[in-house]
């Protein structure tokens, strides 16, 4: 309005005709030209100022956790996602290769893989005996369990002051500071030997036990 104002009142003589006309083709278009150019100005003004303050900023950051002696943040690389991997198989490995020692000297496994339906309990009783006496030999082989508490189970402990909460788990009605008493229900086991199976060099972390063929 402003615009149709000026072209009007100041601009009535011929000579100022041509100004009045521009005037009046800005006015015309300014919705469609100023309007939309004022606005990228800003927005690509305040894009670079953005980045100008983003830019700014991280270096401030950066400066105070060196100040502090911390390491600046940086997402997991390639190598610690391939690191994590590689542990994750290396655990599993060793679960799975205790299930294989077992299998290979006691045939744990194909006992619990037997279905024993079509026994009667006299020929189960003898196969359990046999997996039972093979798994012991190999589990006293490896680990030599010994107790972590001595006494015989049903008879009164005490458990002082100070005790090993991974060696020994209260139940029952605890409450209060040690010392307690209580009756042993188990007796626990912990490794005597640490003597632990060498692992097998092989690609596929999940075989426990190969299959055996025999070549004629």
């Amino acid at each position: 309005f402003a615009i149709d104002w000026l072209s009007l009142n100041l601009f009535k003589d011929t000579g100022n005709k041509v100004i009045a006309n521009n005037l009046e083709l800005i006015s015309n278009n300014f919705y469609f030209w100023v309007v939309p150019a004022v606005s990228g100005i800003f927005l690509f003004f305040g894009w670079v100022l953005w980045l100008i303050l983003k830019s700014s900023m991280s270096k401030i950051f950066t400066e105070v956790h060196i100040q502090k002696g911390e390491k600046p943040f940086k997402g997991k690389s390639k190598k610690d996602f391939v690191d994590q991997k590689i542990e994750q198989d290396r655990k599993r490995r060793l679960f799975l290769h205790s299930l294989s020692v077992l299998q290979r000297d006691g045939r744990l496994l194909d006992f619990f893989d037997e279905d024993l339906s079509w026994y009667d309990d006299e020929q189960i009783g003898a196969a359990v005996r046999s997996v039972q006496e093979d798994c012991k030999k190999t589990i006293k082989k490896y680990i030599d369990l010994k107790p972590v508490i001595e006494n015989e189970e049903g008879e009164i402990v005490t458990i002082e002051s100070g005790f090993d909460v991974d060696s020994i788990k209260l139940v029952g009605n605890v409450s209060g500071e040690p010392p307690f008493e209580g009756v042993l229900k188990h007796r626990g086991w912990k490794d005597g030997k640490q003597d632990i199976p060498k692992l097998s060099d092989i690609q596929d972390v999940a075989i426990i036990t190969p299959a055996e063929v025999e070549i004629q």
